[in-house]
Parts: structure tokens; C-alpha cells; sequence
């Protein structure tokens, strides 16, 4: 019977998907973006924030987040704090600029409106219609290359170099070794077509680990227990100081700006790349959903901020559960119920090691790079911006620099190109250029 309901609400069977296969995907993306549970308390800790509660609020608001996405528009894309936001909340605006974390937060609640005010008007499918769609094709695959390159990072196969800013790490460590095995053995498992390949190998690469050390100690570390109580919240929960960009908009209005644009264009570029990716765009790369979709990340980032956290985006590791045929809302769902039980086995969680996870990374970005087949290479005018896009968004570790940098790139080749390239450019897409030139003078 519960089955059969839950066909009904999330059309399983109308998307080509079963409820096992849902589990396994959300099962999968949690495993892949689990880290966040320990990642953001230690960032936002630095602003002075309780660390112990932080880690309660954290999975709080990624599983509310995770239900209204599911519940708004029945997609496999999981929410929580966003990793670089969090930096920016934590290191710029409080530390670098001197503002309270209660000040922050409320800088992170009004984003959160302006951004459900879009959401809910026509000016949200505008926006997405003013970017061309070669720049969607290339902010799928810079997705692929992002998601791939913080994997090789997290197992060191790529590591910094203060003459050649990056280079390749040992690999021959254990860590390496580790990562790339994982990676053959996802990529056979899924030739052979089994099910659940990705989160078969994060287990089986978390047992390996027990018994494999990499500088010192064993890459997977046991726990001491694996039941714990979540920490309180009363330090942090409606804490935000909720008038301060108002009676101070002064000095508050770029930063919201700042935080608008950031939010805004990580959401889009996210959610279009992964949709694309499960077959949720139509020909002309238009989402339906996408509208709901964004209404919920808006909405999550405001109770996010009641809770006490930085922005709540979509998350890119939701991509290993849609690669494990995830395909409605609820994969999310099981998203956000396994972050409710990590609060009571956090312990238990934080032991898988990236060296069990960053395999799976890479095998998403992979998937996601076969989107570049889309490209029309026979135009020059296409390629070039959709080209910049895809590169700038792992080299700046940021969505919305390589959306805008490949849209300012498009709309000056279409303006030196004459009639033919003006009648490419809608009022939307300059208005759009015109935001971001905004940006770049704020920033």
C-alpha cells in the first residue's frame, strides 16, 4: 500500500524509476555529501558560532530543504548549507568586514526573500530563458569538471604547486591508489549494469580503508561509539539580528546583493546541469519544474537562516544519486531522512573517508561531461562562450563566475558580429550582462 501511494505522489512509474532505485539514489547522494555534517559547524564556528549546535542545524536544514524540494517539485536534487557560501558568510562578511554572525544571518534571511520574490513571479523563467542554451550546455559540463576536480583534490591526486598552481599528487600513495581503484571498479560495475554501482563502491572502499593507513594512520577510523543526542540549537535558532540590513542598507546592501547573485546563479547553474543530465529538460533545454525548484532553494535558505546557517543551496553531489537513477522527489526525500538519522549516528557517519566518496565524483563528472556531444561545433560563436564557461567554473571553484564570465563572453561575440549575432541577444540576456558588469563593480 505504501508503496503504491508513493508511486502515485512522486510518479515513479511515469519517470522510469522504482522505489528501490529511489532509496539506493538517495542512499548515494547522502554518502556523497555527508561531509557538510562536520564541513560548515567548522567554518561558521569561525565566526563565532556554537560548533556543536551547528552540526544539529546543519542537518535540520539540509533535510527541510531536501522536503521542500521534493514536496515543490518532485526533482532528485538534495539542499544544505552551501560550501563557499559558508566560507563568504564565516570569513568575508563577518571576519573580513566586521559584521556579527546575527547580522550575517539576516543578510542571508533578506537574500533568501528577494530570492523567493523572483521565484514566485514571472521573472524567474526570464531569467533562465535569457541564458543562451550553449551556456547551459557548458554549465553542465563545468559541473562535470567541478565535481571531478574537488574529487582528485580530496584524495590528493591533485595537489597545489606555487609554480604551476596545480600538479599531479603520489600516486602511488595508498589514498591515490585507493581513489583510482574505486574509480575502475565503479566504472565496471556499471558496464556490467549493476544497480547501485556508485554507493556499492563507497562501502566497499569505506571497509577497505579499516585496514589501509596513508600519512600515519588507517585511512578509515573506527569510532569510539556510534550513537550520540544532537546538540541544541536555542544559541543560534531565530538569533538573526532580522532589521539590521534594513536600518543599516548602507552598509548592508551589497553584501545582500552579493549574496543574491551568488545564490541565485549556483541554484540555476546546479539544478539545469542536473536536470539535463536526468532527462528532466525538454529539446529546447527548458526545465518545467524549474520554477518549483527554485521556490524551494529560496525557501530553504530563509528557514535555513531562522535555524542559523548560511545559505542553503542544491547541492552538485546530488548528480552520484541521479547517475544511481534517481529521478523524482523522492530520492530527495531519502536524502533528508538519512540526515534526520545521522543526527543520532553522526559518529558512525563521519567514517567514511574521501578516498571512499571522491571516486564517486569522479565518476559523475564523467557522466556529466557527455553533455559537451550537444555542442554545435560547426559554430564558433556557440562553442567559444560555452567553452569558457565549462573551464572557468572549476578553475574559479564557482557556478555564477563561470555562468557570467561565458555570458558577458557570448554577448560581446554576438554584438561584434553583426545583424546576424544582435538577433541572438533578447532584452533578458543584456539585462542579465548588465547584472553581472554590476556585480563585478560591487565585488
Amino acid at each position: 500500500m505504501l508503496s503504491g501511494m508513493l508511486n502515485k505522489w512522486f510518479k515513479l512509474d511515469a519517470h522510469g524509476t522504482t522505489l528501490s532505485r529511489e532509496f539506493i539514489a538517495g542512499l548515494t547522494t547522502f554518502a556523497a555529501m555527508a561531509y557538510i555534517l562536520a564541513v560548515n559547524p567548522e567554518i561558521l564556528s569561525q565566526a563565532g558560532m556554537d560548533r556543536s549546535g551547528l552540526i544539529t542545524v546543519t542537518a535540520l536544514a539540509a533535510a527541510l530543504g531536501c522536503f521542500l524540494m521534493a514536496g515543490f517539485a518532485n526533482m532528485p536534487i538534495a539542499l544544505a548549507p552551501g560550501m563557499g557560501t559558508n566560507s563568504y558568510f564565516a570569513f568575508i562578511i563577518c571576519l573580513g568586514m566586521g559584521a556579527t554572525w546575527q547580522q550575517a544571518l539576516a543578510m542571508v534571511f533578506w537574500n533568501g526573500i528577494l530570492f523567493l520574490i523572483l521565484s514566485v513571479t514571472g521573472a524567474r523563467s526570464k531569467v533562465i530563458d535569457g541564458i543562451p542554451n550553449a551556456i547551459k550546455i557548458g554549465v553542465q559540463c563545468g559541473l562535470g569538471l567541478f565535481i571531478a576536480f574537488i574529487g582528485l583534490q580530496k584524495t590528493h591526486l591533485v595537489v597545489g604547486n606555487p609554480h604551476t598552481l596545480l600538479a599531479v599528487g603520489d600516486v602511488t600513495s595508498a589514498s591515490a591508489v585507493m581513489a583510482l581503484g574505486g574509480l575502475a571498479l565503479m566504472v565496471l560495475l556499471t558496464l556490467r549494469g549493476i544497480s547501485g554501482a556508485i554507493i556499492i563502491s563507497i562501502l566497499l572502499l569505506t571497509a577497505v580503508g579499516s585496514c589501509v593507513t596513508f600519512g600515519g594512520s588507517f585511512i578509515t577510523v573506527l569510532p569510539k561509539s556510534y550513537v550520540s543526542l544532537p546538540a541544541p540549537i536555542d544559541q543560534t535558532f531565530f538569533a538573526l539580528d532580522i532589521w539590521y540590513p534594513i536600518t543599516h542598507f548602507k552598509e548592508a546592501y551589497a553584501t545582500v546583493f552579493t549574496l543574491f547573485i551568488l545564490d541565485l546563479f549556483d541554484s540555476i547553474g546546479t539544478i539545469v546541469g542536473l536536470s539535463q543530465r536526468a532527462g528532466l529538460a525538454d529539446k529546447q533545454g527548458r526545465i518545467p519544474k524549474l520554477g518549483a525548484a527554485l521556490t524551494a532553494d529560496a525557501t530553504a535558505t530563509i528557514t535555513g537562516a531562522l535555524l542559523g546557517t548560511s545559505t542553503t543551496t542544491a547541492y552538485i553531489e546530488s548528480a552520484t544519486g541521479v547517475e544511481s537513477g534517481g529521478r523524482t522527489g523522492l530520492t530527495s526525500v531519502f536524502v533528508g531522512l538519512f540526515f534526520l538519522v545521522a543526527l543520532f549516528f553522526t559518529p558512525l557517519i563521519s567514517v567514511i573517508p574521501s578516498q571512499a566518496t571522491a571516486p564517486a565524483l569522479m565518476m559523475v563528472g564523467i557522466f556529466m561531461m557527455q553533455g559537451v556531444r550537444q555542442l554545435n561545433f560547426d559554430d564558433l560563436a556557440e562553442t567559444a562562450p560555452a567553452f569558457l564557461t565549462l573551464l572557468m567554473i572549476p578553475l574559479t571553484f564557482s557556478i555564477t563566475q563561470g555562468i557570467s564570465l561565458g555570458l558577458l563572453f557570448y554577448i560581446v561575440l554576438a554584438l561584434l558580429s553583426g545583424r546576424k549575432g544582435w538577433e541572438k541577444l533578447s532584452g533578458t540576456t543584456l539585462f542579465l550582462g548588465a547584472l553581472f558588469v554590476l556585480h563585478y563593480i560591487l565585488l
